[in-house]
């Protein structure tokens, strides 16, 4: 398997991410994997969710793109200038850069938390080139949070934001997220976008998760009735012990 170092340019940001390739393939279907809130793509680490669904993806013959979203990781930019639709701005650049690979047939997407919210969106704006869409744990209610005045736990006043709200990841780093951060995740079109695109979609949610609702699965169930949705009983938000199962029915759904 050969893996390749990807920079490429968004509005002045460097986007820094790797692509792997399955050996002996002239043509394959390349998947774009996107991670979520204060996370990273993985750098090689087992432990890592995306790198596990990179590898099974290229045991069954699909290539993996994966990129650090600004402000996050190895890419340029502060995570206080993030937001979602700055992430939907990267990702309409990461689907173009793929689709200039010469050895691409079919792009599908596959993210989770809010790179599975990124991915559904993404997915109904180009439905024409996306085939396939993985939503792993899709942060939906993080409009709901927004609305009501939390950030993972964290109560703030919705109708008076402060310019910043720092948050901490389980590794006990804090970030700080801006205010339009919470301006724009009020008013997001989330399930109206995703519901624009036509191929097949698979969510898995896991039953525990605490972090982000699992109701925001049953909506995107509700309105797009041809998805297939995966409760993992006892999951929590990042599939702690089941990571092995979730990239292995990503990457069989995938390669169906």
């Amino acid at each position: 398997m050969d893996v390749k170092c990807v920079e490429i340019k968004r509005d002045g940001l460097t986007l820094r991410g790797d692509l792997r390739v399955p050996e002996g393939k002239d043509k394959c279907p390349v998947v774009i994997i996107f991670h979520g809130f204060m996370a990273s793509r993985g750098y090689g680490e087992k432990s890592s969710m995306f790198e596990r669904i990179a590898d099974e993806c290229v045991k069954r013959g699909i290539a993996a793109v994966k990129f650090d979203f600004d402000g996050h990781g190895e890419s340029g930019g502060e995570f206080s200038d993030m937001n979602v639709y700055s992430e939907i701005l990267d990702a309409a650049k990461i689907v173009d850069y793929v689709r200039s690979l010469p050895f691409v047939t079919d792009i599908y997407a596959a993210g989770h938390s809010q790179g599975a919210l990124v991915g559904g969106m993404i997915a109904g704006m180009y439905r024409e080139y996306i085939s396939k869409l993985v939503m792993i744990a899709p942060a939906a209610t993080l409009k709901d949070d927004a609305l009501a005045g939390s950030l993972f736990g964290t109560p703030y006043d919705s109708y008076n934001l402060p310019e910043y709200i720092s948050v901490t990841n389980d590794k006990g780093q804090s970030f700080k997220t801006g205010n339009l951060y919470f301006r724009i995740a009020k008013t997001l079109p989330i399930y109206e976008t995703t519901e624009l695109f036509t191929g097949k979609m698979l969510i898995i949610h896991g039953s525990d998760d605490q972090a982000v609702g699992v109701i925001g699965s049953r909506r995107y169930k509700e309105r797009m009735p041809r998805a297939e949705l995966i409760i993992v009983d006892g999951a929590d938000h990042g599939f702690t012990g089941k990571l092995d199962f979730v990239a292995e029915k990503t990457a069989d759904f995938l390669a169906e």
